[in-house]
């Protein structure tokens, strides 16, 4: 039921709260931001699991999901990138609390009065066998007083071992912590519409470039890595810092096909060699937009353009110049200006081994104007062959190890 209480905080915890903010400013994915706003929420509270629903104009958009009972289910990761959407309206607890933009706290979800506002579906409880008891639902509000996304804790700590209701002081913490949350968050949408807006200035030259395929490209890369980080025993900090980082580098890896000519772009054929002897600079001018970085996002994305069409044995962009290769505009850069030599092997940067197969994966399953979209198999089987040759073969081990979570993306991203 809607909780009016008289805030409760220990110093320490407050200052633990302002530190977290302090260090959201250093995160670039919006993911990243929801994860650790979520993961301190659950801490404060003592939740067993959460959610954060963004909201999408009249929805609620599923955004991020945690769970320490369902933590060892394969599909748990899949869940992240559920495209499922609520309505904000009192059919859920969570739409009920982006309507009113008040908290909503439940002690028990399966035993609500008929008469209360609100409603709890137990179907994914059903399915999943986990029971939902507790609930505390906490608008996100920004500075203009809109709502602008939902985050709800589940399952407070209880009694040995068994959920109880949420106390007044984790509530509180709770809502302090969501009150100065709207800030991240919206600083994050904004990084995404940006990133977005880039590549959609991509596809206004190459229809291929599309803010989908950015998007699943980025997110295959970052969940590549996650696995790849793991089976190398990198640290916790180490492996959210890189991945926040990759999964937004990564949906720039075409930006440069912005100084392509439209008629190979668009051409619905092969490309004669010399036509894919231009098309190799887009890996220039997309080096070329991050020559000077100023960030470690920047230094990332100019490595990935620069190196993502390369291949584990040596060959690809941009060792495809030489004779083929028409005489360079003034002002164009050349490849001693941004980098470009030819590499091989683990010389070529990891974020571009990694991005390298996941556009070339989410390239081969889907439709281009010169082809048919491949099947998935088809597709698999190509990346095992080229193992070793276009690509790293750990990006392979660590690709194929993602299961399920790779058709979650795509469902997630789908293209028009």
């Amino acid at each position: 039921m809607s909780q009016k209480r008289q805030t409760v905080r220990s110093p320490q915890t407050v200052s633990r709260i302002l530190e977290l903010f302090s260090s959201l400013r250093e995160l670039t994915s919006l993911d990243a931001i929801l994860e650790r706003i979520l993961s301190e929420a659950r801490e404060l509270s003592g939740a067993e699991a959460g959610t954060v629903f963004l909201r999408e104009g009249d929805r609620l958009g599923f955004s991020y999901v945690q769970n320490d009972r369902l933590s060892g289910a394969e599909n748990l990761t899949e869940r992240v990138y559920q495209s499922a959407s609520l309505p904000i309206d009192g059919s859920s607890i969570a739409g009920y609390a982006a309507l009113t933009g008040q908290t909503v706290a439940v002690e028990d979800a399966w035993a609500i009065p008929d008469g209360a506002p609100y409603h709890f579906n137990i179907d994914f409880d059903k399915r999943s066998g986990y029971r939902t008891r507790s609930i505390l639902s906490l608008p996100v509000v920004n500075s203009r007083g809109t709502v602008v996304a939902v985050m709800q804790l589940l399952n407070a700590a209880g009694p040995r071992g068994k959920p109880g209701p949420f106390t007044p002081e984790a509530a509180d913490y709770a809502a302090l912590l969501t009150h100065h949350a709207a800030a991240a968050i919206e600083t994050g949408l904004m990084t995404r519409e940006m990133v977005l807006r880039m590549v959609r200035m991509a596809e206004l030259r190459d229809p291929s470039e599309t803010g989908p395929h950015a998007q699943r490209v980025g997110a295959y890369a970052a969940e590549i890595y996650h696995a790849l980080a793991q089976a190398r025993g990198v640290g916790s900090g180490r492996l959210k810092r890189t991945k926040d980082l990759l999964s937004v580098a990564a949906m720039l890896h075409d930006v440069g096909k912005v100084g392509i000519p439209d008629g190979i772009l668009m051409k619905p054929g092969p490309l004669t060699p010399g036509e894919r002897a231009i098309m190799c600079r887009h890996t220039w001018h997309g080096a070329a937009l991050f020559r000077d970085p100023a960030s470690e996002l920047d230094a990332m994305a100019a490595d990935i353009a620069a190196h993502h069409h390369q291949r584990f044995d040596g060959t690809g962009y941009p060792a495809c110049e030489g004779p083929l290769l028409p005489q360079k505009h003034p002002g164009q850069p050349d490849q001693a200006d941004v980098g470009l030599a030819p590499l091989a092997g683990r010389d070529i940067p990891l974020a571009a081994r990694i991005v390298g197969l996941a556009d070339v994966y989410d390239a081969l399953i889907s439709r281009r104007v010169y082809k048919q979209a491949w099947p998935d198999d088809q597709a698999r089987a190509h990346i095992i062959r080229e193992s070793g040759g276009h690509f790293d073969p750990e990006v392979v081990r660590a690709f194929f190890s993602l299961g399920g979570v790779v058709t979650a993306i795509r469902e997630r991203f789908p293209d028009p």
